[in-house]
């Protein structure tokens, strides 16, 4: 009778668990596995160990450790999901999403302040091109924005007055939380995590790739101040 009901629960538990490892999400399911099953294989070890099983114990630790190295070595890999980089400048704030390498941003002044850039058609922001001459800064953020969005759009655009504008006053030495903001990263990271974010970023925005000249110094610069500090 003990028996009977021992078997039924389990029977049950393995049901339920069956049930929910189909209903999961697959990728779930992987990342759960691959981060329980080098600690399963690894208790296993430890336990022939101690059953004096020292071969069998050996098979099984080395096959955890590697389990462990080729989880973790692709979970490096892979770009975290999520990370964003944050660029302002007077007139602008915009953000590169780090898994697709898509640009998006809002007007901060002027008369288009409080527009999305995505909601703006191209003339809209020919329009906002010109009237940032003056700034050198937002004008060269905007122009990264436009090549990515546009690519044919500075035939037939006046940019003279861009071009002159170039040299204009910077906002001013950029503070670590910027840097961070830039980088995509939490205040405190580790030097390794800095040059991770920095290594990522500018292999879709290196201008030899094609990306933004004012963007990569940035991300640049962003570096340099968060390894100075380290």
């Amino acid at each position: 009778m003990t028996f009977m009901f021992y078997a039924t629960a389990a029977f049950a538990v393995a049901f339920l668990l069956l049930l929910a490892f189909v209903r999961a999400d697959a990728a779930k399911v992987a990342g759960a596995i691959n981060v329980a099953g080098p600690v399963v294989v690894g208790l296993g070890g430890l336990a022939m160990l101690l059953l004096g099983r020292a071969g069998l114990a050996g098979i099984a630790l080395s096959a955890a450790v590697a389990w462990y190295m080729s989880g973790r070595s692709r979970r490096a890999s892979q770009p975290s999901r999520g990370k964003r980089s944050t660029v302002r400048t007077a007139a602008l704030e915009m953000e590169l999403d780090h898994d697709t390498g898509g640009l998006e941003g809002i007007v901060l002044a002027g008369q288009y302040e409080g527009k999305v850039l995505g909601t703006l058609g191209k003339d809209d922001l020919v329009a906002l091109h010109a009237e940032l001459s003056g700034d050198g800064e937002s004008l060269q953020l905007l122009e990264a924005y436009l090549d990515s969005r546009f690519p044919g759009w500075r035939e037939g655009a006046d940019t003279d007055g861009g071009r002159r504008e170039r040299a204009a006053p910077s906002a001013g030495a950029m503070t670590k939380q910027e840097a961070y903001q830039i980088l995509g990263l939490e205040a405190g990271a580790s030097t390794a995590d800095i040059r991770k974010a920095h290594r990522r970023l500018m292999k879709s925005l290196h201008p030899d790739l094609g990306g933004s000249d004012f963007l990569a110094a940035r991300i640049n610069e962003a570096k340099d101040v968060l390894l100075n500090s380290h």
